[in-house]
Protein backbone atom coordinates (compact mmCIF):
# COMPACT_ATOMS: atom_id res chain seq x y z
CA UNK A 1 0.00 0.00 0.00
CA UNK A 2 1.65 3.03 -1.29
CA UNK A 3 -0.72 5.60 -0.23
CA UNK A 4 -3.61 4.94 2.45
CA UNK A 5 -6.95 5.21 0.14
CA UNK A 6 -9.69 6.97 1.70
CA UNK A 7 -13.41 6.90 0.98
CA UNK A 8 -15.53 9.79 2.95
CA UNK A 9 -19.41 9.14 3.60
CA UNK A 10 -21.00 13.30 4.03
CA UNK A 11 -18.23 14.27 1.59
CA UNK A 12 -19.27 18.19 2.10
CA UNK A 13 -18.53 17.95 5.87
CA UNK A 14 -15.55 18.86 7.56
CA UNK A 15 -13.14 19.55 4.49
CA UNK A 16 -10.37 20.65 5.86
CA UNK A 17 -9.40 16.84 7.41
CA UNK A 18 -10.05 15.61 3.26
CA UNK A 19 -7.49 18.32 2.04
CA UNK A 20 -4.98 17.30 4.64
CA UNK A 21 -5.03 13.62 3.60
CA UNK A 22 -5.09 14.63 0.07
CA UNK A 23 -2.31 16.61 0.48
CA UNK A 24 0.01 14.55 3.26
CA UNK A 25 1.44 12.62 0.58
CA UNK A 26 0.27 9.46 2.72
CA UNK A 27 -2.94 9.60 1.48
CA UNK A 28 -5.40 9.90 -1.43
CA UNK A 29 -8.84 10.42 -1.27
CA UNK A 30 -10.20 8.54 -3.84
CA UNK A 31 -14.55 8.96 -3.38
CA UNK A 32 -16.79 10.69 -1.43
CA UNK A 33 -20.65 10.18 -0.93
CA UNK A 34 -23.13 12.66 -0.10
CA UNK A 35 -26.76 13.04 -0.40
CA UNK A 36 -26.81 15.99 -2.42
CA UNK A 37 -25.00 16.23 -5.25
CA UNK A 38 -24.12 19.52 -5.42
CA UNK A 39 -22.63 18.60 -2.28
CA UNK A 40 -20.22 16.68 -4.25
CA UNK A 41 -19.36 19.01 -6.88
CA UNK A 42 -17.75 21.30 -3.94
CA UNK A 43 -16.11 18.35 -2.55
CA UNK A 44 -14.47 17.44 -6.21
CA UNK A 45 -13.95 20.97 -6.49
CA UNK A 46 -11.97 21.70 -3.06
CA UNK A 47 -10.51 18.31 -2.21
CA UNK A 48 -9.85 16.30 -5.52
CA UNK A 49 -11.45 16.37 -9.24
CA UNK A 50 -10.62 13.20 -9.83
CA UNK A 51 -12.48 11.33 -6.85
CA UNK A 52 -15.54 9.44 -7.81
CA UNK A 53 -18.68 10.25 -6.44
CA UNK A 54 -22.10 8.83 -5.22
CA UNK A 55 -25.05 9.59 -3.02
CA UNK A 56 -25.40 6.14 -2.23
CA UNK A 57 -23.37 4.92 0.76
CA UNK A 58 -23.81 1.14 0.24
CA UNK A 59 -22.09 2.10 -3.19
CA UNK A 60 -19.00 3.77 -1.68
CA UNK A 61 -18.78 0.88 0.95
CA UNK A 62 -18.94 -2.08 -1.98
CA UNK A 63 -15.86 -0.44 -3.37
CA UNK A 64 -12.76 -2.16 -3.19
CA UNK A 65 -10.29 0.55 -4.27
CA UNK A 66 -10.82 2.49 -0.56
CA UNK A 67 -8.80 1.10 2.59
CA UNK A 68 -10.55 3.36 4.63
CA UNK A 69 -13.71 5.18 5.42
CA UNK A 70 -14.32 8.38 7.32
CA UNK A 71 -17.56 9.25 8.48
CA UNK A 72 -18.39 13.05 8.53
CA UNK A 73 -22.38 12.51 8.23
CA UNK A 74 -25.27 13.46 10.61
CA UNK A 75 -24.74 11.78 14.17
CA UNK A 76 -27.67 9.63 14.19
CA UNK A 77 -26.09 7.78 11.21
CA UNK A 78 -22.69 7.12 12.86
CA UNK A 79 -23.60 3.85 14.16
CA UNK A 80 -25.04 2.22 10.84
CA UNK A 81 -21.82 3.42 8.69
CA UNK A 82 -19.41 2.71 11.53
CA UNK A 83 -20.44 -1.02 11.69
CA UNK A 84 -21.04 -1.06 7.78
CA UNK A 85 -17.85 -0.11 7.30
CA UNK A 86 -15.95 -2.08 9.57
CA UNK A 87 -17.55 -5.39 8.24
CA UNK A 88 -16.97 -4.63 4.87
CA UNK A 89 -13.26 -4.61 5.80
CA UNK A 90 -12.21 -0.99 5.93
CA UNK A 91 -10.72 1.17 8.60
CA UNK A 92 -12.73 3.98 10.45
CA UNK A 93 -12.42 7.67 11.24
CA UNK A 94 -15.88 8.69 12.77
CA UNK A 95 -16.23 12.07 13.54
CA UNK A 96 -17.47 12.42 17.54
CA UNK A 97 -19.80 11.96 18.97
CA UNK A 98 -19.01 8.20 18.55
CA UNK A 99 -22.74 7.73 18.39
CA UNK A 100 -25.74 9.26 20.11
CA UNK A 101 -26.55 6.08 22.61
CA UNK A 102 -24.40 3.79 24.95
CA UNK A 103 -25.72 0.76 23.45
CA UNK A 104 -24.84 2.27 19.81
CA UNK A 105 -21.28 2.83 20.72
CA UNK A 106 -21.17 -0.36 22.62
CA UNK A 107 -21.94 -1.98 18.87
CA UNK A 108 -19.86 -0.07 17.05
CA UNK A 109 -16.64 -1.38 19.40
CA UNK A 110 -17.89 -4.84 19.07
CA UNK A 111 -17.70 -4.40 14.88
CA UNK A 112 -14.26 -2.74 15.87
CA UNK A 113 -13.04 -5.97 17.62
CA UNK A 114 -14.54 -8.53 15.17
CA UNK A 115 -12.84 -6.69 12.35
CA UNK A 116 -9.14 -6.06 13.20
CA UNK A 117 -9.52 -3.16 11.46
CA UNK A 118 -8.55 0.47 13.12
CA UNK A 119 -11.06 2.81 14.65
CA UNK A 120 -10.80 6.14 15.15
CA UNK A 121 -12.83 8.69 16.65
CA UNK A 122 -12.74 12.76 15.64
CA UNK A 123 -11.85 14.44 19.14
CA UNK A 124 -9.96 17.04 18.04
CA UNK A 125 -9.99 18.62 21.40
CA UNK A 126 -7.13 16.44 22.46
CA UNK A 127 -5.02 17.79 19.78
CA UNK A 128 -5.17 21.04 20.86
CA UNK A 129 -1.98 23.54 21.55
CA UNK A 130 -4.26 24.34 24.95
CA UNK A 131 -5.51 21.85 26.07
CA UNK A 132 -2.30 19.66 25.40
CA UNK A 133 -0.36 21.98 27.57
CA UNK A 134 -2.80 21.52 30.61
CA UNK A 135 -2.20 17.60 30.39
CA UNK A 136 1.12 17.99 30.27
CA UNK A 137 1.12 20.45 33.72
CA UNK A 138 -1.31 17.97 34.59
CA UNK A 139 1.44 15.19 34.68
CA UNK A 140 4.01 17.43 35.70
CA UNK A 141 2.39 17.35 38.82
CA UNK A 142 2.46 21.02 39.51
CA UNK A 143 -0.63 21.07 40.89
CA UNK A 144 -0.60 18.01 42.87
CA UNK A 145 -3.09 15.51 42.99
CA UNK A 146 -6.51 16.03 41.12
CA UNK A 147 -9.76 15.99 43.10
CA UNK A 148 -12.20 18.07 40.94
CA UNK A 149 -12.42 19.62 37.87
CA UNK A 150 -14.85 21.88 36.02
CA UNK A 151 -16.16 23.15 32.88
CA UNK A 152 -18.37 25.97 31.92
CA UNK A 153 -19.03 25.92 28.25
CA UNK A 154 -20.55 29.35 26.91
CA UNK A 155 -22.06 28.79 23.40
CA UNK A 156 -23.27 32.04 21.21
CA UNK A 157 -23.66 30.44 17.93
CA UNK A 158 -25.87 27.70 19.13
CA UNK A 159 -29.16 29.17 17.29
CA UNK A 160 -26.98 29.44 14.14
CA UNK A 161 -25.05 25.51 14.66
CA UNK A 162 -27.72 23.63 16.19
CA UNK A 163 -31.20 24.82 16.34
CA UNK A 164 -31.94 25.41 12.75
CA UNK A 165 -31.66 21.82 12.07
CA UNK A 166 -31.92 18.34 12.94
CA UNK A 167 -29.51 18.91 16.09
CA UNK A 168 -32.76 20.83 17.90
CA UNK A 169 -34.48 17.20 18.24
CA UNK A 170 -34.03 14.28 20.91
CA UNK A 171 -34.65 11.69 17.99
CA UNK A 172 -32.02 13.13 16.13
CA UNK A 173 -29.29 13.79 18.59
CA UNK A 174 -30.22 12.88 22.00
CA UNK A 175 -28.55 15.41 23.80
CA UNK A 176 -26.43 18.42 23.02
CA UNK A 177 -24.23 16.63 25.88
CA UNK A 178 -23.25 14.60 23.13
CA UNK A 179 -22.65 16.89 19.97
CA UNK A 180 -21.03 19.39 22.11
CA UNK A 181 -20.26 18.37 25.31
CA UNK A 182 -18.45 14.80 24.27
CA UNK A 183 -16.01 17.69 23.33
CA UNK A 184 -15.65 18.79 26.95
CA UNK A 185 -15.97 15.37 28.59
CA UNK A 186 -13.62 13.69 26.51
CA UNK A 187 -11.12 16.34 27.67
CA UNK A 188 -12.39 16.26 31.73
CA UNK A 189 -11.54 12.30 31.81
CA UNK A 190 -8.51 12.06 29.85
CA UNK A 191 -7.20 15.58 32.11
CA UNK A 192 -8.33 13.76 35.51
CA UNK A 193 -7.09 10.75 34.51
CA UNK A 194 -10.44 8.66 34.76
CA UNK A 195 -13.55 8.20 33.72
CA UNK A 196 -17.47 9.27 34.52
CA UNK A 197 -18.96 6.25 36.86
CA UNK A 198 -22.39 8.34 38.33
CA UNK A 199 -23.38 11.26 36.86
CA UNK A 200 -26.70 13.57 37.83
CA UNK A 201 -27.95 16.81 36.38
CA UNK A 202 -30.42 19.63 35.87
CA UNK A 203 -31.29 21.27 32.83
CA UNK A 204 -33.79 22.74 30.70
CA UNK A 205 -35.01 24.33 27.28
CA UNK A 206 -35.93 27.65 28.40
CA UNK A 207 -35.05 29.58 25.13
CA UNK A 208 -35.46 27.91 21.98
CA UNK A 209 -38.47 25.67 20.90
CA UNK A 210 -42.33 27.15 20.82
CA UNK A 211 -45.32 26.47 19.13
CA UNK A 212 -44.16 27.80 15.53
CA UNK A 213 -44.73 25.30 12.42
CA UNK A 214 -42.21 23.13 12.11
CA UNK A 215 -42.31 23.50 7.88
CA UNK A 216 -41.15 27.42 9.23
CA UNK A 217 -38.63 28.13 7.30
CA UNK A 218 -36.73 31.85 7.94
CA UNK A 219 -36.54 33.13 4.60
CA UNK A 220 -40.25 33.03 4.28
CA UNK A 221 -41.88 33.66 8.12
CA UNK A 222 -43.71 37.17 8.18
CA UNK A 223 -41.28 38.07 11.52
CA UNK A 224 -37.88 37.50 10.09
CA UNK A 225 -37.57 41.51 10.16
CA UNK A 226 -37.85 41.17 13.80
CA UNK A 227 -36.56 38.04 14.76
CA UNK A 228 -33.10 37.84 16.75
CA UNK A 229 -33.04 34.29 15.37
CA UNK A 230 -33.47 34.40 12.21
CA UNK A 231 -30.83 32.95 9.49
CA UNK A 232 -30.87 34.12 5.96
CA UNK A 233 -27.32 33.67 4.70
CA UNK A 234 -26.52 29.97 4.84
CA UNK A 235 -26.78 26.73 3.03
CA UNK A 236 -27.83 24.66 2.63
CA UNK A 237 -31.25 25.95 3.34
CA UNK A 238 -32.43 23.22 5.61
CA UNK A 239 -30.16 25.19 7.86
CA UNK A 240 -32.81 28.00 7.81
CA UNK A 241 -35.61 25.89 10.00
CA UNK A 242 -37.20 28.23 12.93
CA UNK A 243 -35.38 27.60 16.19
CA UNK A 244 -38.68 28.15 17.73
CA UNK A 245 -40.54 25.49 15.97
CA UNK A 246 -42.80 22.88 17.96
CA UNK A 247 -40.52 19.70 17.29
CA UNK A 248 -37.32 21.56 19.29
CA UNK A 249 -37.31 19.29 22.44
CA UNK A 250 -33.14 19.22 23.21
CA UNK A 251 -32.31 21.02 26.22
CA UNK A 252 -30.23 24.61 25.77
CA UNK A 253 -28.87 24.73 29.14
CA UNK A 254 -27.61 21.62 30.88
CA UNK A 255 -25.44 21.29 34.11
CA UNK A 256 -23.85 17.76 34.89
CA UNK A 257 -21.89 16.39 37.82
CA UNK A 258 -19.42 13.40 37.22
CA UNK A 259 -18.57 10.97 39.70
CA UNK A 260 -15.28 9.53 38.28
CA UNK A 261 -14.08 5.82 39.15
CA UNK A 262 -11.11 7.55 40.24
CA UNK A 263 -12.70 9.65 42.98
CA UNK A 264 -12.55 12.70 40.97
CA UNK A 265 -15.18 14.68 41.12
CA UNK A 266 -16.29 17.47 38.15
CA UNK A 267 -19.00 19.62 37.12
CA UNK A 268 -19.76 20.41 33.35
CA UNK A 269 -22.49 23.14 32.62
CA UNK A 270 -23.14 24.59 28.81
CA UNK A 271 -25.41 27.22 27.77
CA UNK A 272 -26.48 28.02 23.96
CA UNK A 273 -27.97 31.12 24.31
CA UNK A 274 -24.88 33.07 26.40
CA UNK A 275 -23.71 36.42 24.57
CA UNK A 276 -19.86 34.88 24.04
CA UNK A 277 -18.68 31.48 23.16
CA UNK A 278 -15.70 29.99 25.12
CA UNK A 279 -14.35 27.02 26.99
CA UNK A 280 -13.26 27.79 30.26
CA UNK A 281 -11.97 24.68 32.06
CA UNK A 282 -10.30 24.82 35.88
CA UNK A 283 -8.88 21.71 37.61
CA UNK A 284 -8.05 21.86 41.40
CA UNK A 285 -5.37 19.60 42.88
CA UNK A 286 -3.60 19.25 46.46
CA UNK A 287 -1.07 21.48 45.92
CA UNK A 288 -2.88 24.44 43.23
CA UNK A 289 -5.44 25.20 40.49
CA UNK A 290 -4.93 25.04 36.67
CA UNK A 291 -7.44 27.25 34.36
CA UNK A 292 -7.37 27.83 30.66
CA UNK A 293 -7.86 31.88 29.98
CA UNK A 294 -10.01 33.47 27.31
CA UNK A 295 -7.02 34.40 25.41
CA UNK A 296 -6.01 31.09 25.12
CA UNK A 297 -2.65 30.67 27.37
CA UNK A 298 -3.29 29.15 30.28
CA UNK A 299 -2.27 29.95 34.14
CA UNK A 300 -1.03 27.88 37.51
CA UNK A 301 -1.96 29.07 40.91
CA UNK A 302 -0.39 27.38 43.79
CA UNK A 303 -0.86 26.78 47.41
CA UNK A 304 1.42 25.92 50.12
CA UNK A 305 2.84 22.88 49.63
CA UNK A 306 6.56 22.56 51.46
CA UNK A 307 7.63 22.63 48.38
CA UNK A 308 9.43 24.41 45.63
CA UNK A 309 6.42 24.63 43.47
CA UNK A 310 4.32 26.87 46.84
CA UNK A 311 6.96 30.01 45.41
CA UNK A 312 5.46 30.95 42.43
CA UNK A 313 2.05 30.95 39.95
CA UNK A 314 2.73 30.49 36.15
CA UNK A 315 1.22 31.50 33.32
CA UNK A 316 1.61 29.21 29.92
CA UNK A 317 1.76 31.07 26.72
CA UNK A 318 0.36 29.03 24.20
CA UNK A 319 1.67 29.85 20.57
CA UNK A 320 -0.97 29.90 17.88
CA UNK A 321 -1.43 27.11 15.36
CA UNK A 322 -2.42 27.06 11.69
CA UNK A 323 -5.19 25.11 10.74
CA UNK A 324 -9.01 24.46 11.23
CA UNK A 325 -10.05 24.18 15.36
CA UNK A 326 -6.39 25.67 16.63
CA UNK A 327 -4.68 23.31 14.16
CA UNK A 328 -6.09 20.26 15.74
CA UNK A 329 -8.05 19.15 12.31
CA UNK A 330 -4.61 18.33 10.76
CA UNK A 331 -2.84 16.53 13.66
CA UNK A 332 -5.59 14.49 13.97
CA UNK A 333 -5.83 13.71 10.16
CA UNK A 334 -2.26 13.15 10.45
CA UNK A 335 -2.56 10.78 13.85
CA UNK A 336 -5.29 8.42 11.69
CA UNK A 337 -3.12 7.80 8.80
CA UNK A 338 0.09 6.82 11.40
CA UNK A 339 -2.59 4.58 12.92
CA UNK A 340 -3.30 2.78 9.82
CA UNK A 341 0.61 2.44 8.47
CA UNK A 342 2.14 2.01 12.03
CA UNK A 343 -0.51 0.57 14.23
CA UNK A 344 0.34 3.15 17.18
CA UNK A 345 -2.94 4.09 18.65
CA UNK A 346 -4.52 7.71 18.60
CA UNK A 347 -4.23 10.47 21.21
CA UNK A 348 -7.94 9.13 21.59
CA UNK A 349 -9.16 5.81 21.49
CA UNK A 350 -12.47 4.58 21.06
CA UNK A 351 -12.96 3.35 24.45
CA UNK A 352 -12.89 7.03 25.50
CA UNK A 353 -14.87 8.56 22.74
CA UNK A 354 -17.34 5.41 24.14
CA UNK A 355 -16.74 6.86 28.18
CA UNK A 356 -17.64 10.70 26.59
CA UNK A 357 -20.89 9.58 24.99
CA UNK A 358 -21.99 7.37 28.25
CA UNK A 359 -21.82 10.43 29.97
CA UNK A 360 -23.55 12.45 28.16
CA UNK A 361 -26.08 10.05 27.09
CA UNK A 362 -26.93 9.43 31.50
CA UNK A 363 -26.40 13.26 31.68
CA UNK A 364 -29.40 13.71 29.46
CA UNK A 365 -31.23 10.58 31.27
CA UNK A 366 -30.89 11.96 34.65
CA UNK A 367 -32.14 15.67 33.61
CA UNK A 368 -34.95 14.17 31.95
CA UNK A 369 -35.81 12.33 34.97
CA UNK A 370 -35.23 15.67 37.96
CA UNK A 371 -31.81 15.01 38.78
CA UNK A 372 -31.95 11.27 39.44
CA UNK A 373 -28.35 10.04 39.64
CA UNK A 374 -27.31 7.75 36.80
CA UNK A 375 -24.65 5.05 37.12
CA UNK A 376 -22.73 4.38 33.65
CA UNK A 377 -23.35 0.76 32.09
CA UNK A 378 -19.97 -0.91 32.63
CA UNK A 379 -19.00 -2.02 28.71
CA UNK A 380 -20.31 -4.46 26.75
CA UNK A 381 -17.93 -6.13 23.87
Amino acid sequence: MEKVRIGVIGAHSRMGISQTWQNSGKAVVVAGMDVRPENLEVFQKNVNPEAAVTTSADELLARDDIDAIAIFSPDFTHEEYTVKALEAGKHVFCEKPMGISTEGCDRMLAAWKRSGKQLMIGHNMRYMGWVRTMKEIIDSGVIGEVKTAWCRHFINYGSRWYYHDWHATQKDANSLLLQKGSHDIDVLHWLVGGYSKVVAGFGGLDYFGGDKPNDLRCPTCAEQETCLERQLDVEPAWRHMCVFRQEVDIEDNQMIMMNMDNGVRACYLQCHFAPDAWRNYAIIGTEGRLENMANGDVRVLTRQSHSWREYSDRLYEVKPAKGGHGGSDGNEALDFINLIWTGKSAIASPIAARMAVAAGCAGAESIRRGGQPVVIPELQI
